[in-house]
């Protein structure tokens, strides 16, 4: 089994006013060419959005994007006519393809939005452009780790052009857990919201990273009040 640990305080930071922002992996004015990309996770962004603030209109192409709403609401408009507002329980699913524009806005003028915006090469290029939302059950992850995205329609949770599957786990109590890849030659990056975590005897706290990759399996020591973000991606 190989590891990579990227602890939250390694990051990559950046302080706009209205957008205060941790990038795992290089992004923007962020650079760092040890950190380019976790297999085909290219981009884990730790958002948070002033009120009354937000993300102008701008393009993508070629790209999976994934929005993991933490606290607050975002309104999002796209090119395709998509309307709506994404929520904390809630996973928004973009399939850029041959290119989309859309734009992200906190309508509250009192309350932040806190977010994770998740980035994932596909594995078809130039492809009609799709968006989903969905609301996820926040029982399902209590204690046990809840599919949110895998690369089937007919699977649980949203799905992307890549194979690729996403989790979330809301742990209440101290235990111990076996995680078994889907597919092999995967490897799985894994993200602590809150809380900690041991791996193979690697400590993990809030907010750092650790990729794991060359083993079918993992055995995840979780702490009581713990949540994690789990992403099996291709390396």
């Amino acid at each position: 089994m190989n590891t990579t640990l990227h602890k939250a305080e390694s990051r990559g930071h950046a302080n706009y006013g209205w957008l205060d922002t941790h990038y795992t992996f290089s992004f923007a004015n962020y650079y760092n060419p040890d950190r380019m990309q976790f297999g085909k996770l290219r981009v884990l962004n730790d958002d948070f959005v002033a009120p009354g603030m937000g993300f102008g209109t701008h393009p993508h192409d070629n790209m999976e994007i994934i929005t993991i709403p933490l606290e607050g609401a975002l309104e999002h408009k796209d090119s395709m006519g998509n309307t709506g507002i994404i929520k904390q329980n809630e996973i928004q699913v973009m399939s850029a393809g041959r290119g989309i524009t859309h734009s992200e806005f906190n309508n509250n003028k009192d309350i932040p939005v806190k977010l994770l915006q998740i980035w994932v090469y596909p594995n078809k290029r130039n492809v009609e452009p799709r968006y989903d939302q969905i609301v996820l059950n926040p029982e399902e992850r209590q204690n046990r780790l809840q599919q949110i995205l895998s690369p089937s329609p007919q699977d649980d949770g949203v799905w992307i052009y890549q194979d690729a599957w996403f989790y979330l786990g809301n742990f209440k109590k101290e235990q111990v857990i076996e995680y078994t890849l889907n597919k092999e030659n995967n490897g799985v990056y894994l993200f602590v919201i809150e809380g900690s975590f041991k791996i193979d005897g690697i400590s993990l706290d809030k907010r750092d990273g650790l990729g794991i990759w060359n083993t079918a399996h993992i055995n995840l020591a979780i702490a009581a009040n713990s949540e994690l973000l789990l992403m099996e991606v291709p390396m």
